[in-house]
């Protein structure tokens, strides 16, 4: 039996060209570490990690650290300056802080989201135990009934905030055949796989696992999983291995149809095998036969990936193959009304599409297509030999069909002259054009009748309202505007689509894995809500450019259309998750077509596509024992071979509460915080998601007061040390764009829709971004890293002089104080004053060593990020200048009260509940 054993998967990104993502996006290639191989397949192994890297050991048993809101113990801060030895690491969204802060006083707080508004009680601060493992806070000493607005003597340098991480490590899964703790996903890591999977594509939201339903409900915490099967990887990661069983194809459990993994037990001379997640005892293949080792392990496990290795990627045979694997179809739609002629919306699409041509996989499989779109649908003849492009148009709109199914879409290899040709006439054909309708839905329609008996990706870019045809939509907004007094109470249904009919096309298309990926560049509301139901069920992504301008956004169109044609992906899949006996799953969230319970479809499945799968108890687990999870992820590449990527993660099982909280992880517990909130948006009033946030933490934290810590004074706050700052990400959570009051709907659509699918390193950012000084980025001295050290989200780290970056993985805004410098101006963006800020800009780089700082400090978080991001300049007095102030989450703003005083008011709600 044949057991190749491939090398590196990797199938995609190629190397960028200028004017494209720098690199390999999220992590810069150190000097030493090789670059995975493009195109194909290929069996090389990967270069090892820069040898300084530190390798991570357990964490579990980390010691406790305290914080006291009175002035500290000279050892007890954990944020004073770190040494920067190396770059705080790309990926990290923190830098080191090292300022002062003063609290800021305030009046009555505002309506706090689940409070009960009681008398403060009495508060003194005690010293703590010496054996915490916890953070404790004691407020200061205030008067009985004295309200805690300004909290007085509360010293801000003491309240949580992130850290970086100062080297990056080398992390093995396992250590010593039992599971390590994952580093923090926003940290910069190296994973050796050695057995369990790499953190980047399963993360668990506790890393140990209660042995029972009511250990879990006690904590307040949450069981569930966040699921990123084909994430990017390090250039430095163990690469994943493709092992081929041939014919027969990979050995499983005749039980529950788990894979062979590292977990399955062997016995009786290597005979027979156990799986490890429904305990069903199989005889062994008798070509997959090997005899035991004097420890119980096979004699060949550490030859075999699937034996040893955390994830694995088995090579289908014909039994996992319905029909051939589909070829790559690539077609573009978009939208020529008269709004798109006019925004230069049209313009940037075809520059975009005709720039990506280059970038599409080479060869007789990659096949392509295009269509416009106003009130009628315009198809596109692009057979070679024609002399030119011949449009065939399809009038009605209520009942589409397709022309001559067979020469729409046609092999690229073919059409590229002529491809290129319609691309440039485009926007010179529709420019008189005084159609102001848009038949989306019917557009969407007939594009699947032409894709429908291959499958492959629909690309659609839609300027305006979808206003006539099939599915066509209202100005709901505008209503809702208007009828105020039910507004409030029914605001949350302008968040939910408008009828069925796109949801039951979105079906038909997912069914036939057609995934659409819709680019709105518009200017005016065009019902998100409805619209996203298409991407949101078929595997796709909304990628939204409000207000579009055609100076600014014509390149992040380019860049965006461009990462989305190239960033490792895979067609037609289908994902299960199996849990050991005990835990079953209860639920997957994210961008995905479901028809029958255990599996989720994916016409789609990309490197940035998280899904969320939540967990329930069936029975009692053992304590000491494991507990597994086995991701199979069935898809086709982009070269046509079928594939099963399997990932499996095995945690222990524990009796005691103490060990949840020590195993917690805060990035994957507040995703999934986030993830839910964003699943509740569209059905239930604001104030409630907010308060269910609130409660969330709340209760996790009363637990832990209630259960684990120490017995001490009522004056501490006490924070467990793993979840110290869920608070702090609470807040910033709850002021977020996605459950603030303010704001338009299509926003909060947007943003609901994008958290659906966001993978876990970017969850934090989102609502607790990166703040930088580009100001003074010439000051640094002697300190290699590109990225400034990041600064607290307070005004009182804004002084008026300044010039600030914030980015939240999507956005850039810079903030101009009112008195900057005018040669800094000059130098960095080329005006002299702040009135000469204009609203629309574009990036540039000057010959000065300041700007070309910059640059670098901007090409940096965009290859962390895997986004060109969006750049927004803000100044005191405009707009955008109340929403960069909206982004100060530890400021008490419209949105909420200020860090310090969340502190307060959580601290308080666990005193009545405790009492």
């Amino acid at each position: 039996m044949s057991n190749a054993l491939a090398g590196p998967l990797s199938n995609g990104p190629p190397a960028v060209g200028s004017g494209g993502l720098p690199g390999p996006p999220r992590f810069p290639s150190a000097a030493s570490v090789s670059q995975p191989p493009v195109g194909p397949p290929t069996s090389t192994m990967s270069a090892r990690p820069p040898a300084q890297a530190s390798t991570m050991h357990s964490v579990l048993g980390s010691s406790a650290v305290s914080y006291s809101l009175t002035p500290p113990l000279p050892s007890a801060s954990p944020f004073s300056a770190v040494p920067q030895a190396r770059p705080p690491p790309p990926g990290s969204p923190y830098g080191p802080q090292t300022w002062p802060m003063q609290p800021q006083q305030g009046s009555q707080p505002p309506h706090i989201p689940g409070a009960t508004h009681a008398q403060p009680p009495r508060m003194f601060g005690m010293p703590q135990l010496p054996n915490q493992a916890g953070t404790t806070i004691p407020p200061a000493i205030s008067q009985p009934g004295a309200p805690l607005s300004g909290s007085s003597k509360i010293d801000p340098n003491q309240i949580p905030r992130p850290v970086p991480s100062a080297t990056p490590i080398v992390y093995e899964t396992r250590h010593g055949n039992l599971a390590n703790p994952p580093p923090p996903a926003t940290s910069d890591y190296i994973v050796r796989d050695t057995g369990n999977c790499s953190p980047r594509y399963v993360r668990c939201t506790l890393n140990q696992i209660p042995c029972t339903a009511d250990l879990l409900t006690t904590s307040g915490m949450q069981l569930a999983l966040l699921v990123q099967p084909m994430a990017l990887s390090h250039p430095s990661d163990d690469p994943i291995q493709v092992v081929d069983f041939g014919e027969s194809g990979p050995v499983r459990c005749s039980r529950c149809k788990g894979y062979i993994n590292p977990f399955m037990k062997f016995i009786d001379q290597g005979r027979k095998f156990i799986c490890n997640l429904c305990g069903f005892t199989d005889d062994t293949p008798r070509d997959y036969h090997c005899n035991l080792g004097p420890d119980g392990r096979r004699r060949d496990a550490d030859e075999r990936p699937e034996l040893c290795k955390g994830t694995v990627e088995f090579v289908a045979s014909k039994e996992y193959m319905i029909r051939d694997p589909m070829p790559t179809v690539y077609f573009f739609l978009i939208d020529v009304s008269m709004n798109a002629v006019q925004t230069g919306a049209i313009a940037a699409a075809c520059s975009a599409i005709s720039q990506v041509i280059a970038d599409l996989p080479e060869g007789p499989r990659t096949l392509v297509g295009i269509a416009t779109f106003d009130s009628t649908i315009h198809f596109y003849n692009l057979k070679r030999a024609l002399q030119q492009p011949l449009m065939l148009i399809v009038p009605d709109i209520q009942d589409v069909y397709t022309p001559l199914e067979t020469d729409v879409i046609v092999q690229l290899s073919e059409c590229r002259q002529h491809l290129e040709l319609l691309l440039e006439n485009i926007p010179t054909m529709f420019q008189t054009s005084t159609t102001a309708e848009s038949c989306f839905g019917a557009a969407i329609k007939a594009a699947f009748l032409a894709m429908k008996s291959t499958g492959g990706k629909l690309l659609v870019f839609q300027s305006v309202l979808p206003s006539v045809g099939i599915g066509a939509l209202s100005s709901r907004e505008a209503e809702g505007r208007t009828n105020i007094s039910a507004s409030e109470k029914e605001a949350h249904k302008l968040l939910q689509p408008a009828d069925k009919i796109l949801k039951t096309l979105a079906i038909e298309f997912a069914e036939y894995q057609v995934c659409v990926d819709v680019f709105l560049t518009t200017q005016s509301y065009v019902d998100v809500a409805s619209i996203s139901v298409i991407p949101r069920t078929t595997g796709g992504q909304v990628y939204y450019y409000y207000p579009f301008s055609a100076v600014s956004d014509p390149a992040k169109l380019y860049n965006d259309l461009r990462w989305n044609i190239t960033r490792p992906q895979g067609f037609e899949a289908v994902m299960r998750v199996r849990c050991s006996q005990g835990i079953q799953v209860h639920d997957y969230s994210g961008n995905f077509c479901r028809r029958i319970p255990t599996d989720i479809d994916l016409p789609g499945i990309d490197s940035d596509k998280c899904i969320l799968v939540t967990l329930k108890h069936d029975d009692k687990l053992q304590d000491g024992s494991e507990c597994a999870f086995q991701c199979a992820l069935l898809y086709t590449t982009v070269y046509g071979q079928r594939r099963i990527r399997v990932t499996n993660l095995s945690l222990p099982c524990t009796n005691m509460l103490s060990n949840l909280f020590r195993a917690a992880d805060l990035d994957a517990q507040f995703a999934n915080f986030l993830k839910q909130a964003a699943i509740e948006i569209p059905t239930a009033p604001l104030m409630q998601v907010r308060d269910q946030v609130t409660n969330l933490c709340i209760n996790t934290l009363l637990s832990y007061r209630k259960f684990c810590a120490t017995v001490s004074s009522s004056g501490q706050l006490i924070l467990p040390e793993a979840l110290k700052l869920l608070p702090l990400y609470t807040l910033a959570l709850i002021k977020s764009t996605g459950l603030r009051n303010d704001g338009r709907i299509d926003d909060r659509s947007f943003w609901s829709n994008y958290v659906s699918s966001l993978s876990t390193p970017l969850a934090v950012p989102l609502v607790y971004p990166r703040m930088f000084a580009i100001h003074n980025l010439n000051s640094k001295e002697g300190d290699d890293s590109i990225l400034p050290p990041t600064i607290p989200l307070s005004s009182e780290h804004v002084s008026d002089d300044g010039i600030y970056l914030l980015e939240n993985g999507e956005d850039v805004l810079i903030n101009f104080g009112s008195s900057v410098d005018s040669n800094i101006m000059q130098q960095l963006f080329g005006f002299n004053s702040v009135d000469e800020v204009p609203t629309q800009f574009v990036m540039r780089q000057f010959d000065n060593p300041l700007s070309k700082k910059l640059n670098d400090v901007v090409n940096v978080i965009r290859q962390q990020r895997c986004s060109y991001l969006r750049f927004k300049l803000c100044k005191k007095g405009d707009p955008l200048g109340m929403l960069f102030l909206s982004c100060m989450v530890e400021d008490k703003n419209v949105g909420g009260p200020s860090y310090v005083e969340f502190l307060v008011h959580i601290h308080r709600q666990i005193q009545m509940k405790m009492s």
